[in-house]
């Protein structure tokens, strides 16, 4: 089968296509004949900052070709989606039975990992910060599958006010189109605002806080990091909330199955609109990267094994 991988840390270009043999699954695994694998940002960074390889991880979407021992719920020829932690790039990729589930007859695979991890996260960060009908909302990289998705969430939530920031003026229209009521640049962020959702971290972490209004909530569920002063939450009587997807999967699954089947549901009833950037070709995955690392994607970038 092919599988994209690298041996040294870099850019895109480290990235290179090779020929091996099929997994197999351990126990309590699936084996997926892939058909969509969703780039994610953490493993772009990560490309690129670590100081050794790692793996090539993202949501991946396909059919069940084998069970490994002690697999329940799902059989040969099932459609399902999950995050593959380790070779996700590749014709055929491991899942954790317990952490996939099954795509609706009515979704392509290209639907799931654009809308399943994205729409979790986007749900859960908007949870986190317990919001109020009536709040104002920021989200920032708000052109992003996670974002445009947290933009939508808060509009159905009842929010007065949600405002995207995005990183270049170009983003404007599309995030709009998604329901953004204004659109700010990450230069001067506005506020106050009650709830601000935070896909960037680093250096946008601080003034994120600094734009908080008394009381107000981040949520901050980026790769990038950041510090905080304590005093600017202080003064502000406001809220530095972290959140992940991995954490609610693992500890609390009967959320994490449940938020699933409602996300399919958003879908159908019109409420949620995932949205995908580009298809790339499995050996194209380095200009699949090179597109998010330029931070010129709108919505899911998705490569395609076949």
């Amino acid at each position: 089968m092919l599988r994209i991988r690298h041996e040294v840390n870099g850019g895109p270009e480290v990235l290179f296509a090779e020929e091996v043999d099929r997994p197999e699954p351990g126990a309590g695994e699936v084996l997926v004949r892939v058909e969509a694998v969703g780039v994610t940002l953490p493993t772009v960074r990560k490309l690129r900052a670590s100081s050794e390889p790692v793996p090539l991880g993202g949501e991946v979407a396909g059919e069940v070709v084998a069970l490994g021992a002690g697999v329940t719920g799902f059989g040969v020829g099932d459609r399902v989606t999950g995050l593959c932690f380790a070779d996700a790039y590749a014709e055929f990729a491991i899942l954790n039975g317990a952490m996939a589930s099954r795509i609706p007859d009515s979704a392509s695979a290209v639907d799931a990992v654009a809308l399943v991890r994205s729409g979790s996260v986007a749900r859960g960060a908007y949870e986190a910060a317990r919001p109020e009908p009536g709040e104002s909302v920021l989200v920032t990289a708000a052109a992003s599958a996670v974002g445009t998705l947290a933009l939508q969430y808060a509009k159905a939530g009842g929010a007065a006010r949600v405002v995207a920031a995005v990183s270049s003026a170009d983003k404007a229209d599309f995030v709009r189109g998604l329901g953004a009521d204004e659109v700010v640049h990450y230069g001067d962020l506005g506020g106050p605002y009650d709830v601000i959702l935070d896909g960037v971290g680093g250096e946008l972490l601080g003034p994120a806080v600094r734009a908080l209004a008394t009381g107000g909530r981040l949520v901050a569920f980026s790769s990038g990091g950041g510090t905080v002063e304590a005093y600017e939450l202080l003064l502000r009587g406001a809220s530095l909330i972290g959140f992940q997807m991995r954490a609610v999967a693992t500890g609390r699954p009967e959320l994490h199955n449940r938020w699933q089947r409602e996300l399919w549901q958003l879908r159908d009833a019109g409420t949620l609109r995932p949205a995908v950037h580009g298809e790339f070709p499995l050996r194209d995955a380095a200009r699949a990267h090179a597109v998010i690392e330029r931070r010129r994607n709108l919505g899911k970038v998705v490569l395609v094994p076949r």
